[in-house]
């Protein structure tokens, strides 16, 4: 009947688990408080601080607030109608829900057997017995969030992955009786596996539903992974630090792809990446079967051990957000109360501190980063402008389309269904392939030039790329809807109406362009930090004993840890970093796009010439 655990949980391991993620919580938690200071601080200080040299120049909707609608009827000749935003009575979700039926690998023994699925907007993905179930109401027979998954489309990579995970001992995988059906060949196959849940097979009915489900399927795993890195409140900015420290603590140095999902999703991948080599061992001893049936079913036993440590790790962060609230909202009265003191105070502390390391520090970025970051500089310059320019490609043929339309002086209800179809433009990934596409094309080149600095969060870096795209897209659509919203009155004939929209192309164009010179700027600044701040803190890490517990300790009592001396340490370091990195973009982008990029809000600036220094950055 396969390989099968003996129990998937006992009572005893439920309550080990359980003590392992109270024991992550309580070295986590501190380290999570402590981050909270430092991101209001920041946030504060950036807030009270200059402004921004320039704002960004297309507008910026909530995502699921993009899409518009217009209703047009005709009188002699005159058109009459108006644009609409459709925030009020359409939500478009960050990922274009997605159903049909699909072929699943389910049950003991495993068969292929026909079902219905739904792609949710939020990422998760459902499956029901048949369609007529899912439009009634009923339950799904499963479903998975799909945070951490990777989506593979060849059997043959598949069942090498199964054999690497559980390799037999003799050789004959023969013997696995139960598994011949995923030896023989499967067409438009969709596998997702996850290093740590149980896999889910499927298989489409043709090559056209096997593309339109794995894109749907890479967005969805995309929007779970970065549901973190595109908010900005200083909570999930704190968290993010949290966990970056909190895996240095424990010896992982360089950047990486950890902090992917949500707080509970990142702490529990967080403890089974610590649990996995014993929990493995200690499953493989309990299973019947050989090779791939047991790497199967030891995927099976180490979901259950996931959904567990998930469940535990959602619950105790519920029942720190009272706590953390109040904390918040403690910190922002301390620090507004007392900010020219503290930023008085970490001046001086920065000072001191940068005479201590510079020497050392100039040694590793003269020997260490500067032979390096031209060439990275200009892979990912590359990248980012290939991508921005996919983005204006397609910018173009939907706005151009439009117009076409217009001019043709179609239905309302033609009208009607183009401007919808524009408005999802940037949710529809058919349309936002080639940009997608473009995010990837550098990623091995990319991966050896970061090898040497321990970086392994490329992952990251290309779902960053691709949200980049997909943000830009929604603002530039947005803009230009609200734009023709504005100039489009029912005094128009069709041919007026078409050269006011001609004029809007083109100013939305002009802020398209100025917004992706500043975004082309920040994003490479922002990565190349990521690349080299890692192996930079590393390295001085060891000589000059950056995190001993006594660099802990505060250097300001002024409450809650809103500095440290390992703080203040990290941002003198990133300064220092930045003043490399901002040299080289000037010299391949110019000084002007650095002139009209906004401040950054994850790293510290610092004026070391009076009194009121102040910060436009964090503390990491």
């Amino acid at each position: 009947m396969g390989a099968q655990p003996s129990c998937p949980l006992s009572k005893k391991q439920q309550q080990q688990l359980r003590g392992q993620v109270d024991g992550l919580l309580r070295t986590f938690l501190p380290c999570y408080r402590r981050q909270l200071a430092t991101a209001v601080l920041r946030h504060i200080s950036q807030e009270l601080g200059p402004q921004e040299p320039a704002a960004c120049q297309l507008s910026h909707t909530k995502c699921r607030d993009i899409g518009a609608s217009c209703s047009w009827h005709r009188r002699g000749g005159v058109w009459r109608g108006r644009w609409r935003r459709l925030s009020g009575n359409l939500k478009l979700p960050r990922v274009r829900e997605h159903q049909g039926p699909l072929t699943l690998l389910h049950g003991q023994p495993p068969q292929w057997r026909p079902i219905f699925c739904v792609l949710r907007g939020d990422g998760h993905l459902e499956w029901f017995s048949h369609k007529e179930n899912y439009e009634s109401g009923g339950r799904p027979l499963g479903s998975a969030a799909l945070t951490g998954y990777t989506l593979l489309t060849s059997q043959r990579e598949y069942l090498c992955l199964l054999d690497d995970l559980c390799p037999s001992s003799s050789g004959d995988l023969a013997q696995e009786e139960p598994l011949r059906v995923l030896e023989e060949p499967v067409s438009f196959a969709l596998f997702l596996v996850h290093p740590f849940r149980a896999h889910l097979c499927f298989c489409a009915g043709s090559r056209g539903a096997q593309r339109a489900w794995r894109l749907g399927l890479q967005g969805a795993i995309r929007l779970r992974a970065t549901v973190l890195q595109r908010s900005r409140a200083p909570a999930a900015c704190a968290f993010l630090d949290a966990v970056r420290l909190y895996r240095r603590r424990r010896g992982y140095a360089g950047g990486d792809d950890a902090a992917l999902g949500s707080d509970a999703e990142v702490l529990s991948a967080e403890l089974m990446r610590e649990l996995l080599p014993a929990l493995r061992a200690q499953t493989l001893r309990g299973l019947r079967g050989v090779g791939r049936a047991r790497a199967r079913a030891c995927a099976e036993f180490l979901d259950a051990v996931h959904a567990a440590v998930l469940s535990w790790a959602s619950s105790r962060l519920r029942a720190f957000q009272p706590e953390k609230d109040a904390l918040l909202a403690a910190l922002e009265r301390m620090v507004r109360a007392d900010l020219e003191q503290i930023l008085q105070q970490r001046a001086l502390g920065a000072r001191r501190i940068e005479a201590e390391i510079r020497d050392t520090l100039e040694t590793c970025l003269c020997q260490k980063v500067d032979p390096q970051l031209p060439q990275l500089t200009l892979v990912l310059v590359s990248l980012v402008e290939a991508t921005l320019q996919a983005v204006r490609t397609l910018l173009i043929r939907g706005m151009d389309r439009l117009c076409h339309y217009l001019r043709k002086s179609p239905s309302g209800t033609q009208l009607r269904r183009e401007v919808y179809e524009f408005g999802e433009i940037p949710w529809d990934p058919e349309l936002m392939q080639a940009c997608y596409r473009e995010a990837e094309r550098n990623h091995n080149h990319l991966t050896q030039l970061a090898k040497p600095f321990g970086f392994l969060g490329m992952r990251s870096l290309v779902f960053g790329a691709q949200d980049l795209a997909q943000q830009l897209m929604a603002a530039a659509v947005t803009t230009f809807l609200q734009l023709a919203d504005q100039c489009l009155t029912s005094a128009l004939d069709c041919s007026q109406a078409a050269e006011q929209l001609e004029k809007v192309r083109g100013l939305v164009l002009k802020k398209f362009t100025s917004d992706s010179e500043t975004t082309r700027w920040r994003f490479t600044r922002d990565w190349l930090l990521g690349i080299f701040w890692p192996f930079v803190w590393g390295h001085l890490g060891m000589r000059c004993n950056l995190e001993t517990p006594e660099a802990d300790g505060d250097i300001l009592a002024v409450g809650c840890q809103v500095l440290t001396t390992e703080g203040v340490y990290r941002d003198v370091i990133q300064g220092l970093l930045l003043q490399r990195i901002d040299r080289e973009l000037e010299k391949v982008l110019g000084a002007s796009d650095r002139a009209r990029a906004p401040a950054d809000c994850s790293v510290a600036q610092w004026d070391q010439e009076g009194a009121g220094e102040h910060l436009t950055g964090s503390g990491l």
